[in-house]
């Protein structure tokens, strides 16, 4: 996808109209170079990905994913499962804090206070029971009377 330019023999993308370096007109004219770019990306399906640009043919794409949780357990990280419930959490406070605002309707405070309260316990409750219990199962295995520190 590059050529020499013939005046300062430096490699340029060989469908530009212009050498990048010096600005040595390569072809006739920007059409030109553009009907001669689609003509030679159709003639091949394997260079659909091309670019007028590009010095070399795109390679196959490369998955760059990572697994961080795999990569942290190789590296003796421990990292907690993602939760939802702190969000939950905050918009129980949220409530609760609306709450403390002196509003000249009482109702409106204790409305928003248990709202707040109900949203907050939920929260809590679900990251510390149904998170926790998900995160460290218990012991399936009986003590027999054992009790271990």
């Amino acid at each position: 996808m590059s050529v020499d330019c013939p005046r300062c023999g430096l490699r340029t993308a060989r469908f530009l109209d212009h050498c990048r370096n010096c600005g040595y007109k390569l072809w006739p004219s920007s059409v030109v170079a553009s009907a001669a770019f689609k003509a030679w990306r159709d003639a091949d399906p394997s260079r659909a990905t091309a670019s007028r640009y590009d010095l070399e043919l795109p390679g196959e794409p490369i998955d760059l994913t990572i697994d961080y949780a795999a990569r942290a357990h190789d590296l003796g990280i421990h990292l907690f499962p993602n939760s939802n419930y702190p969000f939950v959490i905050c918009a129980g406070a949220f409530f609760l804090a609306l709450a403390a605002i002196p509003f000249p309707s009482g109702t409106l405070r204790i409305v928003l206070a248990v709202i707040g309260g109900v949203i907050f316990l939920w929260g809590v409750v679900g990251w510390v029971l149904v998170e926790d219990v998900r995160m460290y199962p218990g012991d399936s295995t009986e003590s027999h009377g054992e009790v271990h520190h």
